[in-house]
């Protein structure tokens, strides 16, 4: 098995050099090396929940410096290091439970029952947090099982008894570290089957004789529009071309190389044809916790074309893409300038050059930015892998993917630093 710091190195530099294309992609790489990392990890027999949220957020920190404007990246550092609490959370509150069990049969038999076993102050103040928590939607979905591993008392000699103790905190370890792993491997799998989940919705929002509206490339769009072709609905599709990447052009040869009818425009005629259009649906390449959206350049020209004409504009992100942290947040770059050769030929550039000043400094400036920022005010409803959401209630939608203790991504500090 290649060294970890040998694939976190590996990844490190595809980040950098922005070899990887694509959200989902980005975030699947970056949960699959997190998962070798926890497994690779050697967790001791205190505290072993808190030697893998430093080993995540060790590696998570390097992942996030590497590529800001990826923030799938930290989206899924953070989902991993929240699924750890949340296993750690559960094996806590089933330890409490078998003790608790525990008591209650030796009272019913009347041995000893002075002699049951004290719980610590911080398996107390575990249960006491626990308690108050609310419980999150994956706790919800999920069904932990009564099997789950408990600290059983030995009445024989004190080296049973230790032996015991020890053999349990080692199964938990193992426990703690199986299930976490067992949980990535399911995020993993709703990242891989995002477009699949978001798909299969498509017939309660497109119907028949409907104009749709995008603008770029987007692979969930594409599938979104694909699905409702395959459920019989026929409706037509404008495309803007999505300048200077002129991504549009390939939505729209692969729209038709599936028999959708599909009309494709410049972005500068949006404002014209929007009031032919039913319907909005663009993909996003993040969703803020305030419900705003990062997406690609010229969709805010299309949320504001929609808002002015009365027309849904949609907006459609796997769970991946949402993102705990609000546009205003420091750690939050929201956009990266590319090439200026995209809007002008280096050829062409160079005789905009002032050389009769001596200081070669050029009298133009290309300015190509990546993304826009489209308000959640602007946005009519949100599509995920989970259903339907209104831009209010993201923020509830996030908070049961994320832990507050995680926004920030960021080791202890080491004693004596």
């Amino acid at each position: 098995m290649p060294d970890t710091q040998s694939l976190v190195n590996d990844f490190l530099n595809k980040l950098r050099k922005r070899k990887i294309e694509g959200s989902q992609a980005t975030a699947k790489q970056t949960a699959e090396l997190l998962r070798s990392v926890i497994s690779q990890t050697r967790v001791p027999y205190t505290n072993q929940a808190g030697a893998l949220i430093d080993a995540v957020k060790a590696v998570g920190e390097q992942l996030i410096a590497a590529n800001p404007i990826e923030l799938a990246v930290g989206n899924i550092v953070r989902r991993v290091l929240h699924i750890i609490r949340e296993e750690d959370l559960s094996l806590t509150n089933a330890a409490i439970a078998g003790l608790n069990l525990s008591g209650v049969s030796d009272d019913e038999d009347g041995a000893e029952g002075d002699e049951q076993p004290v719980l610590s102050a911080a398996v107390l103040a575990a249960a006491a947090r626990s308690t108050l928590r609310p419980p999150s939607l994956q706790t919800l979905l999920e069904d932990v099982p009564d099997s789950a591993a408990v600290p059983h008392t030995s009445s024989s000699g004190g080296d049973s008894e230790g032996k015991s103790k020890s053999a349990d905190k080692s199964s938990r370890s193992r426990k703690l570290k199986h299930d976490v792993i067992e949980a990535v491997n399911e995020l993993i799998q709703d990242i891989v089957t995002c477009h699949d989940q978001i798909a299969e919705q498509a017939v309660e929002h497109i119907h028949h004789n409907e104009v749709i509206l995008t603008l770029g490339s987007s692979r969930t769009v594409l599938e979104f529009l694909c699905a409702a072709k395959e459920k019989k609905r026929s409706f037509r599709v404008i495309v803007a071309e999505g300048a200077p990447r002129y991504q549009g052009h390939l939505l729209a040869k692969e729209l038709v190389t599936r028999g959708l009818q599909t009309t494709l425009i410049t972005d500068s005629a949006v404002f014209a044809m929007i009031s032919r259009v039913n319907m909005v649906i663009v993909g996003a390449h993040v969703v803020m916790a305030n419900g705003g959206v990062i997406a690609p350049v010229g969709l805010n020209m299309v949320a504001l074309a929609a808002k002015r004409h009365a027309v849904p504009f949609v907006v459609l992100a796997g769970s991946h893409k949402l993102c705990p942290l609000y546009p205003h947040n420091p750690e939050v770059l929201l956009n990266e300038l590319r090439s200026p050769s995209e809007l002008l030929d280096f050829g062409e550039f160079s005789d905009c050059m002032d050389f009769g000043s001596g200081t070669g400094s050029p009298l133009l400036h290309v300015v190509n930015p990546t993304f826009d920022y489209v308000p959640p005010k602007l946005v009519s409803l949100f599509i995920t892998d989970t259903g339907g959401h209104n831009p209010s209630y993201m923020y509830r939608l996030i908070a049961d993917y994320y832990s507050a203790d995680d926004l920030v991504v960021q080791r202890r500090p080491t004693p004596g630093n």
